[in-house]
């Protein structure tokens, strides 16, 4: 007897209505990143976005509930590494000091990263955790205990973090010349009150900044490691 019910043929597909994303979370992030490299983070609204990469304020949302997310994903975007930072064969030591100087070209690329990474308000993603995880993992050659490790971890951060705010901070002529000013009235007033100043200045080496300085910091702590295994 022929079967009048309707079957579902094996080839049938289903259609899944509503409208499809056209772009990824990385193309968004990449245009929030170029906004912010040139006008900085806090020209990085979600109408702005919106109009760089052609969608709708409402249609972005689709994408990111709100710009402390884009802020996270620019952040990780940015710290896309193959995290090796030299020879595996290479010394902890050379390795973490390479480590260092990778980070730091991070934060004077792009200006605006100092300050994300200090108003964040999200978890590191996986590209910061694996830079983590990468320098964890050299400070556990030097023979560091798990705690000291950490203590290290964030001695180093603090120094790339110090020496990007110091550069950028070189940025500003109008600020700059103020800094200059201060020194000078203050030293007007009472020279023999700032002598090691005066001889700073006088030898013409105040603000000027180098990656020596950046170097030498961090010759300091790889210094103190190598002693802290030693006392140990």
């Amino acid at each position: 007897m022929e079967n009048n019910h309707n079957t579902v043929r094996p080839n049938s597909s289903v259609t899944i209505r509503g409208p499809k994303p056209s772009l990824s979370k990385a193309q968004i992030a990449l245009a929030a990143t170029s906004i912010a490299d040139k006008e900085g983070l806090s020209a990085v609204t979600m109408k702005r976005i919106a109009h760089e990469v052609g969608l709708t304020t409402m249609a972005l949302y689709r994408y990111f509930p709100g710009k402390a997310e884009i802020v996270a994903e620019m952040i990780d975007s940015v710290a896309d590494s193959d995290c090796t930072f030299g020879k595996p064969s290479s010394p902890w030591s050379i390795r973490v000091k390479q480590w260092a100087h990778q980070c730091l070209a991070i934060y004077l690329k792009h200006p605006w990263f100092l300050e994300a990474t200090t108003a964040r308000q999200i978890p590191m993603g996986p590209n910061e955790l694996l830079w983590m995880e990468a320098a964890l993992s050299f400070l556990a050659e030097s023979g560091l205990k798990a705690m000291k490790r950490q203590e290290a971890f964030f001695a180093i951060v603090g120094h790339v973090r110090g020496h990007a705010t110091f550069q950028w901070s070189k940025e500003f002529p109008q600020a700059k010349g103020d800094l200059k000013r201060e020194f000078h009235q203050a030293l007007n007033l009472d020279p023999k009150r700032y002598p090691a100043l005066f001889e700073l200045i006088r030898s013409g080496t105040l603000n000027k900044g180098s990656l020596g300085s950046f170097d030498f910091g961090l010759d300091c702590i790889v210094n103190g490691i190598r002693a802290g295994v030693s006392d140990r």
